[in-house]
């Protein structure tokens, strides 16, 4: 029986003339997804390319035998799946180890030197590590059949269906020299500009924003539905293959080029560097210029270039040897300013601040990052409605590293710094040496606000109850005029507050009562001089053990205790060169605020390493780096991380790198772990 099309507007009425003009358009059509998706370089407008994919819909649909499971049509998924079954991993699919650091990577190569007995690091091949989901894709005589997560390396999830959505994967492999069995692995993504649209649209809903493109694309690749899969426009890069008789070629060099030439989305980004110090170069090269990939990248992979030496490396249980990650230190997320405002800080400093789109960075909703100072707004050239990349290492304040400025709307114009405070009007002045802008009015609200909610933090005097909103309740009610009136508050006037109760008022009395005991270090940090963080801050109160005495001393004392500088030296002095701060030194000590404390106990005679700088490197085998590090400061040491010229000491583990060599080149003092522990009194053995 002859098929017939019962609407055919266009189609072809017998099934002879819509196989040949079927023939036509896959081949076309996926040539033209081919220059979109992977070379980007469109031949053809999005509407040419729509017409031709519906055309080819209406044949399909007129005569269903001739869809086939390559046909471009079949992208945009099917009905919603059960689940999804577990398949084991032939070959496992393995984890990668990290380093964080070039000396680490150093140590890295070292090792494969020696495993491998050579004079020389070999021929070593660098990917951008794309942070996406891992994916494992075999093809049958050229035929997209199976794609599976990681799972747990064993095992892995039949995520077919979905994968077969993303456009840049060819459902049908180019070539005449395709194997009969391929096995590709890679990772899959989501676009930031995918990304940041699923966002926008949550967030008209009123639904909750994903976190970060990686844990959103690990969500979509699992979702039951792959007509959803699809929408979400996913990608993915291609890193290795293996075929079933032997691998795809002999080095990783040239198997990316072979997978590329099959029609395999692979990054092009990738370099074959013939020694370490090209590898250095490709990492420092890549780590600004991956905040403009429309992907998120959080490293390099660098890996063995040659496929024999790899097999003579072999791998442990859970990584290959002949392979490692370089993991860039911060985290980084791309959003739009909504606008830029200027806070005041407790030193009077004015500080720009970006007002931002909601963006997940570092496992936290970041809506606000600090632009740091004019100039370095200027230098940024950071602009309202800007694209920008942030950054946030560990606990840092996130902060705004560039404006992206290819992606700049029309008609957004540079940032005006006022010449005024923004919160009192007064005239803010750049002392000479500096580039922060200053209000230098003491009755400025924010400056008020600013050092009593730093004088009540944990790290200060550790008040609790008295957060951002209870402060600014208090200055409002005229209850608060700076920090030393937290000790002349009222049970009933707080009680009488908007929201208190006796409960309360009395939690946060105690409170108050209670910080009265704290050490002078705290109180030193607590009031705020400039320069005297918490280390100083306990430093000062160890060297001098009261207030007085410290207000006492001249510049040639101060400068002679430990990490004071001319810097904090002289901030130290203009601080008791203030009449209002010892008026209010003098508030404290008569509220009952503890301003002494005991003089230390005087040290032991045996103290080695006293005010020595003394780095680690490498493995030590007896003690972990932070056993070594705790007994050398206990006998007096400063262990710092770098060497230099003023560096007294290295101990040099095994695998000791670029500081082990700095060191000899600058002729510092190298000791190995035996010698380490002949120092300390200790045996080696045992």
């Amino acid at each position: 029986m002859s098929e017939t099309a019962g609407e055919p507007d266009g189609v072809p009425i017998d099934v002879e003339g819509a196989r040949a003009r079927v023939a036509e358009l896959v081949p076309e059509l996926e040539r033209h997804e081919h220059l979109y998706y992977v070379e980007s370089r469109p031949e053809i407008s999005d509407r040419a390319f729509d017409a031709l994919l519906e055309e080819l819909q209406r044949l399909e649909e007129a005569h269903p035998s001739l869809r086939t499971p390559t046909s471009p049509t079949q992208r945009v998924g099917g009905a919603p799946v059960e689940g999804f079954p577990s398949v084991p991993h032939d070959p496992p699919m393995l984890s990668l180890d990290n380093t964080y650091s070039f000396e680490e990577l150093e140590a890295w190569a070292r090792r494969i030197e020696k495993r491998l007995e050579l004079e020389e690091t070999p021929p070593l091949v660098c990917e951008l590590k794309i942070d996406g989901v891992s994916i494992s894709i075999r093809y049958e005589d050229g035929v997209l059949a199976q794609a599976l997560t990681r799972g747990n390396g064993r095992m892995g999830d039949d995520v077919t269906a979905n994968v077969r959505t993303v456009r840049r994967l060819p459902l049908r492999l180019r070539g005449d020299d395709v194997p009969s069995r391929l096995l590709v692995r890679g990772e899959i993504f989501m676009p930031r500009d995918v990304f940041d649209e699923i966002n926008r649209e949550r967030e008209r809903q009123g639904e909750a924003l994903y976190a970060n493109p990686r844990n959103t694309t690990a969500g979509t690749v699992r979702l039951l539905d792959s007509r959803e899969v699809a929408r979400r426009r996913l990608e993915v890069a291609i890193f290795t293959g293996l075929a079933a008789a032997d691998e795809v070629a002999g080095t990783q060099a040239e198997q990316l080029d072979r997978l590329a030439s099959w029609g395999l989305p692979v990054q092009a980004s990738w370099r074959r560097c013939s020694e370490l110090e090209a590898v250095r170069s490709y990492v420092e090269e890549w780590s600004t210029a991956r905040l403009a990939l429309p992907f998120e990248t959080d490293g390099v992979v660098v890996k063995v270039d040659s496929m024999e030496k790899r097999t003579a490396l072999g791998a442990t249980s859970k990584a290959p040897r002949w392979a490692v990650a370089y993991k860039y230190a911060a985290e980084q997320a791309r959003t739009r300013v909504r606008d830029i405002v200027v806070q005041v800080g407790r030193t009077g400093k004015l500080t720009p601040v970006a007002e931002l789109e909601p963006v997940n960075l570092a496992g936290t909703v970041v809506q606000r990052a600090t632009l740091h100072n004019a100039e370095d707004l200027a230098r940024k050239d950071v602009r309202v409605k800007d694209l920008v990349v942030l950054e946030k290492g560990g606990d840092i304040i996130p902060k705004v590293v560039a404006a992206v400025v290819e992606a700049r709307p029309d008609g957004a114009k540079p940032f005006v710094v006022p010449t005024g405070c923004p919160r009192c009007d007064e005239p803010v002045v750049r002392f000479e040496g500096e580039v922060d802008l200053r209000c230098t009015n003491p009755a400025c609200p924010a400056i008020v606000a600013q050092s009593i909610e730093h004088f009540v933090s944990r790290d200060a005097m550790d008040i609790e109850g008295l957060g951002e909103k209870t402060v600014r309740q208090l200055l409002k009610q005229g209850l608060l005029k700076d920090y030393t009136s937290l000790y002349s508050l009222e049970r009933d006037d707080l009680i009488a507050l908007e929201g208190w109760g006796e409960t309360s008022a009395d939690a946060l009395l105690a409170q108050i009562e209670a910080s009265k005991e704290r050490d002078l270090g705290r109180l030193l940090y607590a009031v705020g001089v400039r320069f005297v963080g918490q280390r100083v801050a306990r430093i000062l109160a160890d060297r001098f053990s009261d207030l007085d005495r410290l207000g006492a001393a001249d510049r040639a004392t101060l400068e002679d205790t430990p990490e004071v500088g001319p810097k904090v030296a002289g901030s130290v002095l203009a601080f008791f060169a203030e009449p209002r701060n010892v008026e209010r030194l003098e508030r404290l000590r008569a509220a009952g605020v503890t301003t002494t404390q005991p003089l230390p106990e005087p040290q032991p005679a045996e103290r080695p390493f006293q005010d020595q700088k003394v780095v680690l490197t490498g493995t030590l085998e007896r003690m972990t780096r932070a056993q070594a590090k705790a007994r050398l400061e206990a006998l007096g040491a400063r262990v710092v991380s770098s060497v230099s010229a003023k560096t007294d000491l290295v101990v040099a583990g095994e695998e000791a790198g670029s500081k082990l060599d700095k060191a000899r080149r600058l002729g510092v003092d190298v000791v190995d772990e035996a010698g380490f522990l002949k120092l300390l009194g200790e045996p080696m053995s045992g």
